[in-house]
């Protein structure tokens, strides 16, 4: 047998401050690009309806959440394509091209011509642009996630993994604005024609701005360590057979998280608006504007948040989300029925008792799995999780409100989630101010 790897202490060390800012740049930039679009998207339903769906508003609108759901169909699909890659290849080589493909996907929905134009072909377009954006999604967000924990300092991952969420957060909320500003100064006429093209067009320059962040990025530490193993050949074993062989606790616990966290995210952010207007009779303007404070209200947290998480544990940050999510959304959803007021206070404390799972994502997740499988495990768990129960969440709300009558429903779709992740908690490792699993 070959001997042990020598690995320099620039590899194995700690990331040199600079190079940890720009980590931190290069992944949440990305994740802003993803959320960017989910923003614009959210926001910009009920003109994106009118103009690529046939039919009344109501019906219109459904199936225009229907295709935002379709995206997360396919995000299992680029996770196995993007995941096993990023574990031979890099993680930087794949962020380089999931970046590209999203952006070049959101910028297309841009440019499709309108129902009355092209008929049939408007939605068909819809569809192919949101799977190649699902599809590039699947390797982004987690190889993000491990990229950012990969540079962080065992000591301080939860604070430097936070700003990835910050990114989220960011992104959807300037992709918000962006609709909502559009639509106070052009007028709805201008908006339902052509103006709501305008946000998608802008995630092209947001989209080369993140590529030339992580173009100038070396290779995390941790992916150099492994690198050099294989080529001394004492590497660990990777791929999907040693995955699914050898990790398929660590599988289900992440995914059981998963479903916690992006049901509660999904419909949030993604939902909110739609529920507020349409569910509680809001005006259209308050409707857009209510979650935007919440986020910008979260945003400020996170950082906090993930502070907190270094010095307690990961495990009662989530624990302490889950169980006041599940005691008291649903007085919550009660209080957000009530008026503009008690709406925007329901919004802020729910965002409130959702900020702890948020903040803790890079700094939980990447810990459930090694060097050599981690970008697989994590894309695997999170993207599969996601499509089934995060992206389905507004159309699945949406369905179930129709044929139960239920404005409550979302409240306890998100309690039977919260449940779910409670009990995948219960097999999930404590990684506060420990090392990354190397082997």
């Amino acid at each position: 047998m070959n001997p042990p790897a020598r690995i320099s202490p620039a590899v194995t060390g700690s990331a040199a401050p600079r190079d940890l800012r720009r980590a931190i740049s290069a992944s949440a930039i990305g994740n802003a690009t993803e959320w960017f679009d989910y923003g614009i998207y959210a926001y910009g339903v009920t003109y994106i309806s009118a103009a690529l769906f046939p039919g009344e508003t109501a019906e219109a609108t459904l199936f225009a959440l229907a295709t935002f759901a379709i995206s997360f169909l396919v995000r299992p699909l680029g996770g196995l394509f993007w995941g096993p890659l990023g574990d031979r290849y890099g993680r930087k080589a794949v962020l380089g091209l999931t970046i590209l493909l999203m952006a070049g996907a959101t910028v297309g929905v841009g440019l499709i011509p309108s129902y009355a134009g092209i008929g049939g072909w408007a939605p068909a377009l819809l569809v192919v642009l949101r799977m190649v954006q699902g599809f590039s999604t699947g390797g982004e967000y987690g190889g993000a996630a491990i990229f950012m924990a990969e540079y962080a300092p065992d000591e301080k991952r939860g604070f430097y993994g936070s700003f990835l969420e910050v990114g989220t957060l960011a992104g959807f909320s300037a992709g918000a604005l962006l609709m909502l500003g559009f639509s106070l100064l052009l007028g709805d006429t201008a908006m339902r024609e052509w103006a709501w093209r305008l946000p998608f067009l802008l995630a092209g320059p947001l989209g080369l701005v993140g590529l030339y962040l992580r173009a100038r990025m070396a290779e995390t530490p941790l992916f150099q360590e492994a690198e050099a193993q294989r080529e001394s050949g004492v590497a660990e074993p990777a791929g999907l057979r040693c995955l699914l062989s050898r990790y398929r606790r660590p599988l289900l616990a992440m995914s059981g998280l998963v479903i916690a966290l992006n049901v509660v995210n999904y419909t949030l952010l993604s939902y909110m608006p739609t529920y507020l207007e349409r569910r509680l009779g809001l005006a259209t303007a308050t409707a857009l504007i209510v979650p935007i404070a919440g986020m910008l209200f979260m945003m400020l947290l996170l950082p906090f948040a993930g502070a907190l998480s270094d010095r307690i544990g990961r495990k009662p940050m989530w624990r302490a989300s889950l169980l006041g999510l599940t005691l008291l959304v649903v007085p919550l959803y009660l209080l957000m029925g009530l008026g503009t007021v008690q709406a925007a206070i329901g919004f802020v404390l729910l965002g409130l008792l959702y900020v702890p799972q948020l903040a803790t994502i890079s700094a939980t997740f990447p810990a459930f799995f090694p060097t050599s499988v981690r970008f697989a495990g994590f894309a695997l768990a999170y993207n599969l999780s996601t499509s089934l129960f995060g992206g389905m969440a507004p159309v699945f709300n949406a369905w179930l409100i129709d044929v139960t009558g239920n404005p409550l429903v979302p409240a306890y779709v998100m309690i039977l989630a919260c449940l779910c992740g409670l009990l995948a908690l219960e097999f999930t490792p404590e990684s506060a101010g420990k090392p990354l699993p190397r082997t």
